[in-house]
């Protein structure tokens, strides 16, 4: 075996994978591939965008779920919510992405489905719930794409997204191995209240009624400066996962900038979360799983 040829063959990899990311990092925004994902309404349907990785697949998919805004005026502004930072960072890892948008945000637009109505007596359970109905939609639209993998799919979500898809996984859907939460919860009050999420026992409530039914690994990842959901509150949410059988990890990051909330959103924070994910997936073997 010629020693040569094996180091020019690594080189030749890595100098491959170092001109991928050159390339999805330092380019300017693609043109987005969008696609309409049907629901079970006829005449709705929800905006997305779909990625692939190099390569021939069939690929692991992730679903990447988007928060929340508190306002309409806010939600409406969403389009098509297309983060570079974390696709890039995900279809460099193998996985073929879809971001839905779900009802009453951005390109989808409508009525806004996941509301919890009023933070004095929030119904964070059925607004868990609805949210879940656009994940859901989305795995069924995934069910038809040939270099998709349909067996190994992890939910990924932000903020509201990431506990959109904790309730998703209390439903059992198909071919889900793992959730990824990252800053995930609802009820935050931005800067008025800083790190006071409202009515925190209420969403503890609505975890430990998720947990019972969730047979998959979660990661849990958030930071201690997080202006929306503070340590306290996020360990009392795991605390309630765990009790209820619950299997999974939380991390809490050290102060990351002003905002603690935006980690993963913010093109500086890949190596943090990054780390964090890649762990997660080798330490409850689903790196194994989607290997194989």
């Amino acid at each position: 075996m010629n020693v040569n040829n094996i180091k020019n063959n690594k080189l030749s990899r890595s100098a491959t994978y170092l001109l991928a990311v050159f390339f999805l990092t330092s380019c300017g925004t693609p043109d987005l591939d969008t696609i309409k994902i049907p629901t079970s309404d006829p005449k709705l349907s929800l905006a997305g965008t779909i990625f692939q990785p190099i390569g021939k697949g069939p690929f692991p998919l992730v679903v990447l779920s988007h928060g929340t805004p508190s306002t309409a005026s806010k939600r409406a502004k969403y389009g098509y919510w297309y983060k570079p930072s974390i696709v890039n960072a995900l279809t460099l890892r193998g996985f073929a992405v879809i971001v839905p948008i779900r009802r009453g945000h951005g390109a989808t637009g409508g009525e806004f489905a996941g509301s919890f109505g009023d933070c004095s007596d929030p119904d964070f359970y059925n607004a868990g719930l609805a949210d879940a109905e656009d994940i859901l939609a989305t795995l069924r639209f995934a069910s038809g794409i040939s270099y998709i993998d349909n067996t190994k799919i992890i939910l990924f979500g932000y903020s509201a997204g990431g506990f959109a898809s904790i309730a998703t996984a209390n439903l059992k859907p198909k071919g889900v191995i793992a959730i990824a939460n990252f800053s995930g919860g609802r009820g935050g009050v931005h800067y008025e209240k800083f790190g006071i999420a409202c009515f925190p026992g209420r969403m503890t409530e609505t975890i430990g009624r998720y947990a019972e039914n969730i047979d998959i690994p979660v990661l849990w990842h958030y930071v201690e400066n997080d202006v929306f959901f503070p340590p306290d509150t996020v360990t009392e949410w795991f605390q309630a996962f765990k009790d209820s059988g619950g299997n999974g990890k939380l991390i809490i990051e050290p102060p990351y900038k002003s905002n603690g909330h935006k980690l993963l959103v913010s093109s500086g924070g890949v190596s943090i979360w990054g780390k964090a994910f890649d762990d997660f997936l080798v330490e409850f073997n689903i790196s194994t799983i989607i290997k194989n």
